[in-house]
């Protein structure tokens, strides 16, 4: 898909991350200015190594937490890309203090700082988690349950602050609510590693992976690719009715982790003919997680002009790819 966006200066925050980092490139490509706001907490270097020498990129070593950080990355700015955030579940049950600062107050200074250094949108990384304990499906963007964890409220109170702002201040905001995403660049290692790198690598190392549960916990899963896509349509959008919302970013479709595991074993026992009878173990499940996560796509393609065209297989083809030519 085509999307015509350039000579625009845009911020990304938490530009040095595995989303962020990819939104960077894609901005680049179109001969945009980009301004990558990181403090490397879970972005790597090497994510933006190859931009640094582009004149149309600049890095700012600095954090969301500090609103002078802010203030400095947003001044003569056209849009806001805040992808910065502390992800994980996990993360927050274990310390939801950091997660709130960084998720809640981060936020509310990126929000600050653009209306003062009147940035004209600010599209944000939303969340699926926000969902909670809802049970309908697919998951539609008006009907969400109670948070199941402490990153859930973040993200939730992400998406009440970016409504004030738009009411009381004209800033334009447009949410995009992730369902895990994945794709090149996500980092398979640490305590907090997404399930697709982290199960690709333990396969190609010919270790048991562990899915949490019997496996029969499904998600949307959504390359990479699409979720660029949508971001570059939330800047250009000209249709009122489709700014100060939020919108499901996925495919639309869902798969079990089952149907994951056997997925990655096909595709990667191409390159490795042994990784077709690594074991796979089973665990307890794990907290605060949802046990089913299917998008309705629908508000974004009917507003956003959004066609996600990677599937769960499709993507991991390429992911898988990556994986093997980068780990």
């Amino acid at each position: 898909m085509k999307i015509n966006i350039n000579n625009k200066k845009i911020l990304v925050t938490g530009g040095a991350g595995f989303i962020g980092s990819n939104l960077c490139e894609a901005l680049l490509e179109k001969q945009n200015t980009v301004v990558c706001l990181d403090n490397f907490a879970t972005g790597k270097r090497e994510n933006i190594a190859d931009f640094l020498n582009n004149s149309n990129f600049t890095f700012i070593a600095g954090d969301i937490r500090n609103i002078e950080d802010c203030q400095k990355a947003s001044q003569g700015v056209d849009y806001i890309l805040h992808q910065a955030a502390l992800g994980s579940v996990p993360r927050s049950i274990k310390d939801p203090i950091t997660s709130n600062d960084v998720n809640v107050s981060g936020f509310l200074n990126i929000l600050v700082a653009a209306r003062d250094n009147k940035v004209k949108r600010v599209v944000y990384a939303a969340s699926s988690s926000t969902y909670g304990d809802s049970e309908s499906m697919p998951k539609v963007e008006d009907i969400i349950g109670k948070p199941l964890s402490p990153y859930a409220i973040t993200k939730y109170v992400n998406e009440l602050y970016a409504d004030i702002f738009s009411k009381t201040y004209s800033l334009e905001t447009i949410g995009l609510r992730y369902f895990n995403v994945f794709g090149r660049k996500q980092d398979p290692n640490g305590a907090y590693a997404a399930v697709i790198p982290k199960f690709v690598s333990q396969l190609m190392a010919g270790q048991s992976p562990v899915i949490n549960g019997d496996g029969n916990y499904s998600r949307d899963f959504t390359y990479i690719d699409n979720v660029i896509q949508a971001n570059l349509l939330s800047l250009v959008t000209t249709n009122p009715k489709a700014i100060n919302t939020v919108y499901n970013v996925a495919f639309g479709d869902r798969n079990t982790l089952n149907d994951l595991m056997r997925y990655l074993k096909e595709y990667l026992s191409s390159f490795d003919p042994k990784i077709a009878s690594v074991a796979v173990i089973n665990g307890p499940n794990r907290a605060g997680d949802i046990p089913h996560s299917h998008a309705s796509v629908q508000k974004a393609k009917v507003l956003l002009n959004y066609n996600p065209q990677f599937s769960l297989q499709q993507g991991l083809k390429e992911a898988v790819q990556w994986y093997w030519e980068n780990l």
